[in-house]
């Protein structure tokens, strides 16, 4: 019994370390949404409801294409999934999807999603393209590769032309590529991340585009893969300073700490925030001004660690909040403080949502 009793002492007592000293204690991790098919960007609505766009699984075709080696076929299978009160359904079904028959890597669909005010849902639809392409394909991928926004009872409005945008202008001067992907909603604009184009492009109340920035390739650091490596923006953050933030993924091969975050400042100044990343796919900043940061992977080569969630500091390394993520797609901070990830983001049917409280 003294020798029991010796190690509850000894346990409360380190116990009591911890607190004093400041060491997180381990972070609660519960799913609240499941059975999601490709999972992407993650949103809280006016109303409170959580949002999350699903790429969706593709289907048998027509069309089919390949496209980086990968044979991706259409279906209707890409969707907006909402969790209110508890409960998750389907908000919005239909939206074009392709993707490979084993269902993963969907590689067309929604992909990110932003609000501003009540019915003010703003939603990327992915396609790595050009406009002939997409006409190419078929007019079921009309949606495609456009900035959409979306009704508080679902109807779908076509806003902007990123695809077509980058077809007539190419910011960067390099292959004439797009793939819209983040997306953030601010009053009176819309800020869109091209994931093909790798620009940031402004979209007016209007619909007119215009390029905030664009980024060229870099001499790619190790001996695997091509000999240059795109920057691949993939999300925006506004700061509590006014600026934009801006998540680079980097092309393949994802070498480990290549990736950085941009800064856009109002006037329009852009600069390297934060460097030492490695494919970073969303960022988001906490109340008390921290920027957080996913990462689909913690190391490369091509995705070869578990994802995580870094606390952004000045300098790499940056502290890692939360990892052992499985291919993480989207992330957001909710209103109770706690972080939100699309886990499982290159699947389909074991998609899900964690809700990780540090």
């Amino acid at each position: 019994m003294l020798r029991l009793h010796r190690i509850a002492v000894l346990i409360v007592s380190v116990l009591a370390a911890l607190i004093v000293s400041g060491a997180a204690a381990p972070a609660t991790v519960t799913t609240v949404m499941t059975g999601l098919d490709n999972p992407r960007g993650l949103a809280f609505g006016p109303e409170g409801a959580l949002y999350v766009t699903e790429t969706g699984r593709g289907g048998p075709g027509p069309p089919c294409r390949v496209n980086r080696g990968l044979l991706t076929c259409y279906g209707p299978t890409g969707a907006i999934s909402r969790l209110w009160r508890g409960v998750q359904k389907k908000w919005v079904t239909g939206l074009p999807s392709m993707a490979a028959a084993s269902g993963i890597e969907a590689e067309a669909g929604p992909e990110d999603i932003s609000f501003q005010g009540r019915g003010g849902a703003y939603v990327t639809m992915g396609l790595p393209g050009t406009p002939a392409v997409r006409a190419l394909l078929s007019p079921q991928l009309a949606l495609s590769g456009r900035l959409l926004k979306v009704s508080a009872s679902g109807k779908i409005k076509q806003i902007a032309d990123p695809v077509s945008y980058e077809a007539a202008n190419n910011p960067d001067g390099g292959l004439v590529d797009s793939n819209p992907y983040g997306v953030l909603a601010l009053p009176g604009r819309q800020i869109v991340a091209d994931a093909g184009g790798n620009t940031v492009l402004e979209v007016a109340a209007n619909g007119a585009m215009s390029a905030l920035a664009a980024f060229t390739s870099r001499p790619n650091p190790i001996p695997i893969g091509p000999p240059f490596v795109e920057s691949v923006e993939t999300a925006i953050a506004q700061g509590p300073d006014g600026a934009l933030y801006v998540s680079e993924l980097t092309g393949a091969p994802f070498p480990t700490g290549f990736a950085r975050i941009h800064r856009i400042a109002p006037g329009g100044a852009t600069s390297v925030y934060a460097i030492g990343l490695t494919a970073v796919v969303d960022l988001d900043f906490a109340d008390d001004g921290s920027l957080y940061a996913l990462q689909h992977s913690s190391c490369g080569p091509f995705f070869a660690c578990p994802g995580s969630i870094v606390r952004v500091g000045a300098a790499p390394p940056h502290t890692v909040v939360y990892g052992g993520l499985s291919r993480p797609s989207g992330f957001t901070i909710g209103p109770d403080g706690a972080f939100y990830v699309s886990n499982n983001g290159a699947s389909t049917g074991i998609g899900e949502v964690l809700r990780i409280q540090p």
